[in-house]
């Protein structure tokens, strides 16, 4: 890995990303967008209070794994990719690029979601607010490490939207939003064991209650971070220069 490469290329896609209004709408202002939704609909905050965190964890996901998948198979299909492969940079360089550029989105998105959720929604915190940032800052950079992964194995932009119900469905029946993991099925609860999001969402449940940061709470967080950095060093070795 070249840093001097690395900063280079996630300046070249902010760049990118400053001329598409659209994209930048859709990654800033849609999870913030669907929590003003959810609090109509509940129209009780103490509703909203319970399923916030929830979605703090799932929508961040979601969308950056939607955009990070289609923008780097983009850059793929369209011949981008191999004339950069030409020049001394290397898969590293340009997932890591991609993760820095997506994660200052990413950085914007949760700052945007909570400000209104924190305000104007009423959301209340039994605890402090940094933890809650941590995980759902993390959690966003968990869909941009596994968008970049997944886009290694689509051909066209509908393969890399299909894969999205693939990644996201299991982790959101078995990550412990609908049944506790401890009440699922023996062979459901090891499955859940092994999805980054469980992790992601029992450490948000932690920060929401304002319980103390013990060691659960960070075995939590560095599962996380570790299912990020194995998501982009998978994704750094599958990645093919071109799609056929």
């Amino acid at each position: 890995m070249n840093a001097t490469i690395t900063l280079a290329t996630a300046r070249r896609i902010m760049s990118q990303l400053r001329n598409d209004r659209r994209t930048v709408a859709l990654m800033v202002l849609v999870p913030t967008l669907v929590m003003v939704l959810l609090y109509y609909v509940m129209d009780d905050e103490r509703s909203f209070t319970a399923w916030a965190p929830v979605l703090l964890c799932v929508f961040p996901f979601l969308v950056m794994f939607l955009v990070t998948s289609i923008s780097t198979l983009r850059e793929r299909t369209s011949g981008t990719l191999e004339r950069l492969m030409a020049s001394p940079l290397k898969q590293l360089d340009l997932l890591l690029g991609y993760g820095l550029a997506f994660g200052v989105m990413a950085c914007l998105q949760v700052a945007l979601a909570l400000s209104v959720s924190l305000t104007w929604l009423g959301m209340e915190l039994a605890g402090a607010l940094w933890p809650l940032i941590l995980v759902a800052l993390l959690n966003a950079l968990l869909g941009t490490a596994l968008g970049l992964l997944c886009s290694a194995f689509a051909r066209t932009e509908f393969q890399a939207v299909q894969f999205m119900p693939v990644v996201m469905i299991p982790q959101i029946l078995l990550g412990g939003i609908l049944v506790p993991r401890d009440q699922m099925a023996t062979v459901l609860e090891w499955i859940s064991n092994v999805l980054p999001m469980s992790y992601a969402i029992e450490a948000m449940k932690l920060a929401v209650m304002g319980a103390d940061l013990n060691g659960d709470f960070w075995r939590d967080v560095i599962v996380v971070v570790g299912s990020i950095l194995l998501a982009l060093g998978l994704g750094a070795a599958t990645l093919r220069r071109r799609t056929p």
